[in-house]
């Protein structure tokens, strides 16, 4: 997957890590939450391809969400709302098919079945993760997905502070969460010299709730591992894991009552907007990274 991003990255004369002898590493999580990753984790991160060939009879499959508290089965309801979807529960323990109404923001309107593999995937993962649910994705292997995941991105985040030169730390979708988390939240994590956050949806409230505290709207700047460094947030407006209302970031993480995050607006092309090797073909975003690194 890291090859993937750098190849993206360097496309069409863009940003070449290797001949700027950038190095470079990523939190790798998927295996946390699904038995068969490559395949089925992560699928809001896909192309539109890739989610089709993994869609399978147990993709349908929504009864996790009959055992969770009412307060959680809530904040799963808040969210699929604020991303444009839409689910009705049965009553008793049966959960039906999700309700996916198509967005008026959609220049080229999704496809039903892709917009349920967004909603199953993408809803799943940041309720698990933010609630650090139990996960046992494959016999013998057991994880609780907030600890585990904070584990390995405070190990790559300490690697990479061992190595010269910037230090910038990129987070897509639920990635930029993490790496949010990671700053904000975790002892002994290391300074960094910038973020840069991508297709995110931590201007939506029902994730802000999910890293309170320490966050809050007006001193939500990670000051402690950030600093003075610049935090850029590239969003596509039809991005619908942005959320509908929600794509800018800037007004949601203040520092000491001052704007200090980068809202950077993009048009990736296509009906899925969320696809990460589309954003890292943009130059908003490769001028982005030229800027800190060089």
């Amino acid at each position: 997957m890291l090859e993937q991003w750098r190849v993206a990255l360097v496309d069409d004369d863009g940003v070449d890590l290797a001949a700027m002898g950038v190095t470079s590493s990523m939190v790798y999580w998927a295996d946390v939450l699904y038995e068969a990753p490559a395949l089925r984790g992560s699928g809001h991160e896909s192309t539109a391809l890739e989610l089709e060939q993994s869609v399978d009879a147990e993709d349908d499959d929504l009864r996790w969400l009959a055992d969770v508290p009412s307060e959680e089965r809530a904040f799963v309801e808040g969210l699929a709302q604020k991303v444009g979807f839409a689910t009705v529960f049965a009553t008793g323990e049966e959960i039906s098919d999700p309700i996916v109404p198509a967005s008026p923001l959609e220049a080229v309107p999704l496809p039903p079945w892709l917009k349920r593999r967004l909603m199953r995937v993408f809803l799943r993962d940041v309720h698990h993760y933010l609630y650090d649910a139990g996960s046992t994705p494959r016999p013998g292997e057991s994880f609780r997905v907030r600890r585990d995941v904070r584990l390995r991105g405070l190990d790559a985040l300490c690697e990479g502070a061992e190595r010269p030169g910037p230090h910038v730390v990129v987070g897509h979708s639920l990635g930029s969460v993490i790496a949010y988390d990671l700053l904000t939240d975790v002892e002994g994590a290391p300074r960094v010299d910038a973020l840069l956050t991508v297709g995110s949806p931590l201007g939506i409230s029902e994730v802000q709730d999910g890293l309170t505290p320490p966050w809050t709207r007006d001193d939500g700047w990670p000051s402690r591992q950030l600093g003075d460094g610049p935090w850029m947030n590239v969003y596509d407006p039809l991005d619908p894991v942005c959320g509908g209302f929600d794509r800018k970031i800037a007004d949601s993480y203040r520092r000491g009552g001052a704007v200090r995050v980068i809202d950077i607006g993009v048009s990736n092309r296509g009906s899925w907007r969320h696809a990460i090797a589309k954003y890292l073909g943009q130059e908003q975003l490769r001028g982005c990274l030229r800027d800190v690194l060089e």
